[in-house]
């Protein structure tokens, strides 16, 4: 099991144990960002930004399935997203006039869920579609506490003073800063209280309220949970944002990395020594002798593989990631960068100037599927050196891409990092 996703995914499940279901309303018209298109179908990177949010829920397994609510006229362009980005838990319904409408059909929609796998969900997360940077962590604690109290949301520190005003545009008074918090996403609760609160609310909540938690308290007596959460909550509002967003998104891409070993000790040794290399840059490595069984989770985290092989028989491993890539649709969402990492045995020629026709037409076919496989030679009489890390921009994403030296003079380092950038092999 990959170490990193071991820890993050088995710890939720064991606490998640229950079914957990999403509503995402998304029926807003963006009128903020000063955008036609509605941001939450802005796309960046290729993609709409709501897909990344779905992205988000559909990698936790204990999510058992996603409900997007949008407006009538934005349902066939919700659909074609859907299909084109292959999400598999989600479905859309309609939404309604007002923020609270569209909410309360999602979760009407989870009450008559016509999938026999799926049935009605012990807790229901309410997020903003506009929201993509969800930590799995947080929304375990919201889940939870949803479970235990009935209603549970995130909340953040306030960064200004609130104030209010009179009517003829003067200061009245001023509130304690440090008695208030902002009210976040996501917000969690048992499906029996979000859905009787709905079912009891007034035509006035549904025509101008907009908190859930308020609902909860108001018409089911439940009083919330509230969980201080991540910076990472924001929301995208205004058109500058997008651009935040694809920054952390290409950082993101770049954070992590998976490593195929194949048990053996040269390629583990090489693995632990690349992980000491990478770590004062914040970049977490898992380290794996294989994807399969549960190790094939790390296909489901991570958007960058090292294939760590001892002979060119092992280029049947390389071929093996490409197969479970396409079969979880991973390169669909995101370029994959797949790094081929050789032990020669001899003094061969390097493998790029080599360049046999079953490795170019590897990469070749695997290019066009968004798949980008790069190629490192190690000679084993060297003493290897973790001593160069590259940022290589591919498709307008960054990913980091691990360039190994071999106690070589720094000019020859330099010409091998030019040589590594343009030898897709």
């Amino acid at each position: 099991m990959c170490e990193a996703g071991k820890s993050d995914h088995h710890s939720a499940e064991r606490c998640v144990d229950f079914p957990v279901s999403v509503v995402l309303p998304a029926g807003g018209t963006g009128e903020r960002t000063g955008l036609q298109t509605p941001k939450q179908f802005c796309t960046f990177l290729g993609r709409p930004l709501i897909s990344y949010t779905i992205q988000a829920f559909e990698s936790m397994p204990w999510i058992q399935s996603i409900v997007v609510a949008v407006a009538k006229e934005n349902m066939d362009l919700m659909t074609d997203i859907i299909q084109r980005f292959k999400h598999r838990k989600v479905r859309a319904v309609p939404g309604g006039s007002t923020r609270h409408r569209s909410i309360c059909n999602g979760v009407l929609a989870l009450g008559e869920e016509e999938r026999p796998a799926v049935g009605r969900p012990k807790v229901v997360i309410i997020h903003d579609a506009v929201r993509p940077f969800v930590e799995e962590d947080f929304l375990c604690k919201i889940a939870m506490a949803a479970k235990e109290q009935g209603a549970a949301g995130a909340i953040r520190p306030l960064v200004s003073t609130v104030i209010a005003t009179t009517s003829e545009g003067y200061l009245d008074h001023s509130l304690e800063r440090a008695k208030y918090r902002a009210s976040e996403m996501p917000q969690g609760f048992t499906y029996d209280v979000i859905s009787q609160a709905y079912q009891r609310c007034s035509e006035s909540d549904f025509e101008f309220g907009t908190e859930c938690l308020h609902l909860a308290l108001q018409y089911c007596g439940t009083n919330a949970k509230l969980i201080e959460g991540p910076p990472t909550l924001w929301k995208v509002t205004y058109k500058r944002d997008l651009a935040a967003a694809e920054s952390i998104i290409k950082e993101t891409l770049s954070r992590s990395a998976c490593v195929i070993t194949g048990g053996l000790a040269e390629a583990v040794n090489l693995a632990d020594a690349l992980r000491k290399a990478v770590g004062a840059l914040d970049m977490e490595l898992d380290i794996v002798p294989d994807l399969m069984g549960d190790n094939a989770r790390c296909l489901l985290k991570e958007w960058n593989f090292i294939q760590v092989s001892v002979s060119h028989s092992c280029l049947s491993e390389v071929e093996a990631i490409l197969v479970a890539l396409e079969a979880e649709n991973r390169a669909l969402l995101h370029p994959v960068v797949v790094i081929w990492v050789h032990f020669s045995r001899t003094d061969e020629l390097p493998v790029s100037e080599r360049a046999p026709t079953a490795i170019t037409e590897l990469a070749s076919t695997a290019k066009h599927r968004n798949i980008l496989i790069y190629g490192i030679q190690l000679k084993q009489s060297k003493v290897m050196l973790l001593s160069y890390i590259s940022h290589l921009y591919i498709l307008g994403c960054t990913h980091i891409l691990i360039c190994i030296g071999i106690n070589v003079p720094s000019s020859a380092t330099k010409r091998m990092d030019r040589n590594f950038k343009s030898s897709v092999i």
